[in-house]
């Protein structure tokens, strides 16, 4: 099944998934491959969470098994928030795609993202 028309919705449902980021590419947000969903990403935000040390994100777009960076160890200070995805530069992820993070260390850094469900 394809991803709908979003000009023609039925339902729009505001969801936030969070994540303790590890250093293995986990996915916080993902559209399963016949979903008939499409999701809108409006914010993610990466919390570096120890008051000592920085710690790097990596964050990739994976359509089907192809991952396309949207950020590549890019340092986040200790105490820090980086904001990789906001409003202005949200993105769709449609059917059998997902955002996947991965970091420097396990326990350094946290990840909330805002997402719309639409179908």
């Amino acid at each position: 099944m394809a991803a709908p028309n979003i000009a023609s919705l039925t339902t729009i449902t505001g969801k936030t998934a969070t994540q303790a980021v590890g250093t293995s590419a986990a996915a916080i947000v993902s559209n399963a491959s016949s979903s008939g969903k499409v999701f809108k990403v409006n914010t993610l935000i990466i919390s570096n969470v120890d008051g000592t040390n920085n710690a790097d994100i990596t964050v990739v777009h994976r359509s089907g098994s192809t991952d396309r960076h949207l950020a590549k160890t890019i340092t986040v200070p200790a105490d820090a928030t980086l904001v990789v995805i906001s409003k202005e530069t949200g993105i769709y992820l449609e059917e059998n795609c997902s955002i996947r993070l991965s970091a420097s260390a396990a326990s350094d850094l946290e990840a909330v993202c805002s997402y719309e469900e639409i179908s």
